[in-house]
């Protein structure tokens, strides 16, 4: 259920419209920083400061945030790192002189030991990855009394610190509880953001389209709150702390638009904010057309499951066969016409566009992503549907129907349904302070240690 009840006005955007005074920008943080005491968290793979093509980029983040002096402390959580290179990582930082800053070894025996309490108590981690230490670096910030919290991703090839300044200007300045970042891709003359162009867009505007026809009025409430989005799909968020402490977070590649559905469910003031003037840069995904567990192809399959395991969840939609078939042919139509309008746009700016391309890509993988997505929802409850019809139909089955056979498979029924609803997710850091009141002492002993093994 919606529990903020917020209409479709409710996004609030903040946008460049003229060059601004960076050093009023930069005052007003100062002057709500005491209070708001904002914390910055980058997760990042030791690649990404290791690897020669990736260094530079870091490099240059690690120089704008040595210009930032407002923030109360900055997180970084280091995955997939031996401890040679988190001691890599403290060298940069100290050359660099950032303050303030902590190193999160999820790797080193510290963190490994906090993973080991929080799966003891039942906060089940099973996979490493980008969610499971984003959610430790939120536990660090809780501790640390962050009453803002900010995420920003290592992988920005044109970050300036002033970017920071505008997603936290609204959670730390004007009290939204919620900031998303958006901004224009486009690298080397070429536009991109493909999943949200080509797949996602057109996808909402489909559902908008179909709810409509059908006069289903309470879905269109999360769809109109996700299309009042400029990018969706971007990571750089930040968060007040009381959001955040009941804030849930998927682990797969529908975090974004996982954490956008939770937002419409508990948030009261979400804002977006416009991060960058130009065009925005950061790693990009490849289609990875024949492999549906990689690339692009694997982020939307991701993407359609978690939209349409919200509507079905928590709105209450009835799908069938039909309905992903019904649902791809409006897609379908509404892609070729956005294609139409990317093209005119490119043309009208300069920018090489391949049409053809973008075309193949709707067609042959964002298309197939849908039906996949729909037929991973749908076809353990039309096995089910069928079956019950062939045990109602043959009078063989009459003694074992007077047995319980068709409460078994329903109840069989109900109990696989719930597995594939069910999106990989953390719980609420509400929950964890509940079940483990301890667990803020225990996160400053291990900062202490960690203080102690790398300085900050």
């Amino acid at each position: 259920m919606h529990e903020s009840n917020m209409s479709i006005s409710d996004v609030v955007s903040y946008r460049i419209l003229v060059d601004q005074d960076r050093n009023a920008l930069k005052k007003m943080l100062r002057q709500h920083a005491p209070v708001k005491k904002p914390v910055l968290i980058m997760p990042l793979l030791a690649s990404e400061f290791t690897a020669a093509e990736n260094r530079p980029v870091f490099e240059n983040i690690l120089d704008q945030l040595s210009r930032v002096k407002y923030l109360h402390r900055i997180i970084f959580g280091l995955d997939a790192a031996g401890e040679a290179e988190a001691l890599m990582l403290r060298e940069m930082l100290q050359r660099h002189q950032l303050r303030d800053w902590i190193i999160q070894w999820n790797d080193g025996p510290v963190f490994q030991e906090l993973y080991q309490t929080l799966n003891k108590a039942g906060f089940l981690f099973l996979e490493p990855g980008k969610g499971k230490n984003m959610f430790m670096s939120m536990g660090l910030a809780f501790a640390l009394g962050a009453e803002t919290v900010a995420i920003v991703d290592a992988d920005i090839r044109s970050f300036q610190r002033i970017q920071l300044d505008r997603l936290l200007y609204p959670v730390v300045v004007c009290n939204h509880d919620f900031s998303k970042a958006f901004y224009s891709r486009i690298s080397e003359g070429r536009m991109y953001g493909r999943v949200k162009r080509l797949l996602l867009d057109p996808l909402l505007l489909a559902l908008k389209k179909k709810f409509e026809e059908t006069e289903e009025r309470k879905m269109l409430g999360l769809i109109h709150f996700l299309m009042q989005f400029h990018y969706q799909l971007s990571g750089e968020v930040a968060f007040s702390a009381d959001l955040l402490r009941r804030m849930r977070f998927a682990t797969n590649w529908g975090a974004e638009i996982f954490t956008l559905i939770e937002v419409y469910r508990k948030a009261s003031s979400p804002a977006q904010v416009q991060f960058s003037e130009r065009p925005f840069d950061h790693k990009h995904q490849d289609v990875s057309v024949n492999d549906e567990k990689r690339g692009l192809n694997r982020m939307a399959i991701d993407i359609v499951t978690t939209l349409m395991t919200a509507l079905i969840q928590e709105e209450g939609l009835e799908i069938s066969e039909d309905f992903f078939r019904d649902l791809v042919v409006i897609y379908n139509a509404v892609a070729e016409k956005q294609i139409k309008i990317y093209s005119d746009l490119a043309l009208f700016n300069n920018l090489s566009y391949d049409r053809d391309l973008e075309e193949n890509v709707v067609r042959n993988v964002f298309r197939n992503c849908i039906l996949k997505a729909g037929e991973q929802l749908t076809t353990q409850s039309m096995i089910t549907e069928r079956l019950l019809r062939v045990i109602h139909t043959y009078p063989e089955f009459k003694p074992y129907l007077e047995q319980g056979l068709a409460e078994t498979v329903l109840n069989v029924e109900h109990r696989m349904s719930r597995e594939i609803f069910e999106i990989p997710q953390t719980v609420t850091w509400e929950r964890v302070f509940n079940k483990l009141p301890d667990i803020t002492r225990q996160i400053r002993k291990a900062i202490k240690a960690e203080e102690a093994r790398f300085g900050g």
